[in-house]
């Protein structure tokens, strides 16, 4: 099935992070080409499992998207969560007048058609996020790649190395007590567990979501959760809520593409970029 976008598009630049984020198991980059295991639940509330891929028809400004006949009975939802962890439903032509003049500040900056990478499954990217806080890519990934083997759901896949999809709230729920021995055992630290084990309750309440429909009230709630500072709830509203505006700006690549810059100046420059500072992030990220 073709997805269709808005061009201009910067696949290169997606797969990019994509493939610098792959979760062993879960996910790999090849052929330029995403595929990854899907867990979803299917119109009875059934958990169904299998797999999806995704490669760039440029020529019929397209993503298609094909999947496992197991996921077949959620083809609609599975089609939801593609356009956007890839961000197809933006237009560039409302944002990239205004984002356009960060190329007064630097050369290169500002690409036309950068997307924002978006999330999959919110909660895997949430605790994903959590992994990140102040390590390397190449570290969160390599235990999230952990967390995933341990606890994740096995699946029976055709593409070789798609061998589990990514443990779900329940999953870590279900380990009670043992969580946080668990979770540390796979190199996650005190704080962090205590933070996904919390993620993972309010992600079983029905009366919580990371919506768009409040997202700054949304961040004050996330923020008075320990383990959840600015970085993160801006992280969070970003990539898993969708808000354009989300601005994490003690960002490392934010902080090292704008450098020397300090944090007030950084902070007082994105004003010009809203409401696009989430887009304007991720083309600081594409010039590192």
């Amino acid at each position: 099935m073709l997805l269709h976008y808005t061009p201009p598009f910067r696949w290169d630049r997606l797969l990019g992070f994509w493939s610098d984020r792959a979760m062993r198991g879960v996910e790999k980059v090849e052929d330029r080409a995403y595929c990854r295991t899907v867990e979803i639940d299917g119109p009875t509330g059934a958990s169904l499992l299998g797999w999806m891929r995704l490669s760039h028809i440029e020529d019929e400004q397209a993503l298609q998207l094909t999947w496992s006949d197991s996921l077949l009975p959620a083809k609609d939802e599975l089609i939801l969560r593609a356009r956007r962890m890839f961000d197809l439903d933006h237009d560039p032509n409302d944002s990239d007048p205004t984002l356009s003049k960060m190329n007064q500040i630097k050369a290169g900056l500002f690409v036309p058609g950068t997307r924002i990478p978006g999330a999959f499954h919110p909660f895997e990217a949430s605790v994903r996020i959590i992994l990140g806080q102040q390590i390397t890519v190449k570290a969160a990934t390599t235990i999230a790649g952990r967390v995933a083997e341990r606890l994740g759901t096995p699946i029976k896949s055709s593409i070789l190395g798609l061998d589990y999809a990514f443990p779900t709230a329940q999953s870590i729920l279900a380990l009670g007590d043992e969580a946080p021995d668990v979770l540390g055992s796979l190199g996650v630290t005190g704080r962090r567990s205590q933070t996904i084990i919390q993620l993972a309750t309010l992600f079983q309440d029905p009366d919580f979501s990371l919506s768009l429909e409040s997202p700054e009230e949304t961040i004050k709630e996330l923020l008075e959760m320990p383990g959840i500072g600015p970085w993160t709830a801006h992280a969070l509203a970003m990539r898993v809520m969708k808000w354009p505006d989300a601005f994490p700006g003690t960002d490392y690549g934010v902080k090292k593409a704008l450098e020397p810059m300090n944090p007030k100046e950084i902070e007082r420059l994105a004003e010009q970029w809203r409401p696009w500072r989430a887009y304007a992030v991720t083309n600081l990220w594409g010039t590192l």
